[in-house]
């Protein structure tokens, strides 16, 4: 009877323990804002020895720090391929994503976006000595884009024949090593692969390549969040925050 009563004790001990875990966890959960991104993306998100976000740093993850402050959470980051992103917000992995993604329509069937934070534009980098002078003379050049990023959808749409590579680095190294003529990237994106490498310069075409805008997104089944969002997003676009954001990560 007392080893009974004793295997009793321990079992319900066992039992009481794994309670406590269970609730310490789902309460560290409650506690947690996860943004999934893909941190190949500078300025907006790139990885770092010391970012805002453990190693993450950038436009976006100073927003996303900001957004987890505001509403009383610890923003933490899940980083992974572009193309995986929409996926893991409908599978509730992630509670939004926030990687310089453009708004459109196709992507609205999926997800909420919040109210648009950043505008901008396609450009082509090529090297200095380049002939490419609009988005024309790209019909008979070797050209590369970002895998699922804007640059893709709109080198496709005008029916040349490009290379994707998953990372815009990849992109740029093609171009340096000279493996490619222009590389199909967002301008603010661009600023940055261009300052830091020498030999390359941007090419704008407004005819060819319309603005766009960047937006949060999140699962269509959080509305309170995609709220606080857009409360938070408007105070830091009114008070000018995302500029002043902009500016001090395109110097660096």
């Amino acid at each position: 009877m007392k080893k009974m009563m004793k295997k009793l004790a321990l079992a319900v001990a066992c039992v009481t323990t794994v309670a406590m875990f269970a609730a310490c966890g789902g309460k560290e959960e409650e506690n947690v804002i996860k943004f999934g991104t893909n941190a190949e993306f500078p300025p907006f998100e790139f990885v770092a020895a010391n970012g805002v976000i453990g190693e993450y740093d950038g436009i976006d993850m100073a927003i996303a720090k900001n957004i987890g402050d505001e509403i009383g959470k610890t923003a933490q980051i899940e980083n992974m391929e572009f193309d995986s992103l929409l996926l893991a917000l409908q599978n509730g992995q992630v509670d939004a994503v926030i990687a310089g993604m453009t708004i459109d329509p196709e992507r609205a069937e999926e997800v909420n976006f919040s109210v648009p934070y950043y505008t901008a534009k396609q450009v082509m980098i090529v090297k200095e000595d380049s002939t490419i002078a609009k988005a024309t003379d790209m019909a008979d050049k070797k050209i590369v884009v970002i895998q699922g990023y804007t640059g893709e959808s709109c080198v496709k749409e005008m029916g040349y024949a490009y290379e994707a590579f998953k990372k815009g680095s990849e992109a740029i190294m093609e171009l340096v090593n000279g493996k490619c003529d222009v590389v199909v990237i967002d301008s603010a994106t661009a600023q940055k692969y261009v300052g830091d490498n020498e030999g390359l310069k941007i090419v704008e075409d407004a005819e060819a390549f319309s603005s766009e805008e960047y937006g949060i997104a999140v699962n269509k089944k959080n509305t309170e969040l995609l709220e606080q969002i857009n409360e938070i997003l408007t105070k830091m676009i009114e008070e000018g925050t995302i500029n002043e954001l902009s500016a001090k990560y395109s110097e660096q």
